[in-house]
């Protein structure tokens, strides 16, 4: 269940056609999802017969605590709401001129429980980067082997005493991703299964000690999304 999921659904109301409201206990993470639906709907423009293009820019506005709150909940909420943003492009048959961006910015004009949403169609080439979720971190990953383990000789270094020096390690090739276990003492699981060596999908959890990291592509920040 994503981070959007546990909030109630009955919180979910439609902004108005300015993608603003008050909300009296300040802006929850399910009226930004509400107001970014709305936004693509309201800003898709038929291109042809079988493409109807859409913003993939989006600048949320939110109040100085409305933005704090926001930002403190952290990256999980930007890819909670870029999944959205995607999925109901799917769902609705929408295209995307380029990688969908979604940043939070405070603006000292709103009142707290106001939202505003701006978006615009930027045309970039869609760079694609792998990074290992570990908690709150991000790592991301380049080319070639990259080492996780308890050492403070490895790439990503993990504070988890049920890890080895040099636990596991996670080859990308830019396209596709290998985990190898580097001979651990207490083993490796990709989705709760033990392994040696095993490709690894996007989203897949791979799990040493009690440390849980979760790979994935996204758009890279550098030249995509945010």
């Amino acid at each position: 269940m994503g981070l959007l999921d546990s909030f109630e659904r009955g919180l979910e109301r439609a902004v108005n056609g300015a993608f603003a409201k008050t909300f009296r206990s300040g802006v929850q993470p399910v009226e930004i999802s509400s107001a970014l639906r709305r936004e693509l709907d309201t800003k898709a423009a038929v291109v042809s017969r079988e493409r109807i293009l859409v913003p993939n820019e989006f600048t949320v506005r939110l109040s100085p605590p409305d933005c704090t709150r926001m930002t403190d909940i952290g990256q999980p909420l930007i890819d909670e709401l870029r999944q959205m943003v995607q999925q109901h492009a799917v769902a609705q048959n929408y295209s995307f001129s380029g990688p969908v961006s979604i940043t939070l910015k405070q603006d000292g004009t709103l009142s707290t429980g106001i939202l505003q949403i701006d978006s615009s169609t930027v045309q970039r080439d869609l760079a694609w980067v792998a990074v290992l979720d570990i908690g709150s971190q991000r790592h991301k990953l380049h080319r070639g082997r990259t080492v996780i383990g308890r050492g403070s000789d490895a790439d990503i270094t993990v504070a988890d005493t049920g890890t080895s020096r040099k636990h596991v390690e996670v080859i990308w090739d830019g396209k596709h991703a290998q985990a190898n276990d580097l001979g651990s003492t207490n083993g490796s699981k990709l989705n709760g299964e033990r392994f040696q060596q095993a490709i690894v999908e996007p989203d897949s959890t791979i799990e040493i000690g009690r440390t849980r990291m979760v790979f994935r592509v996204i758009p890279d920040n550098d030249g995509g999304a945010r």
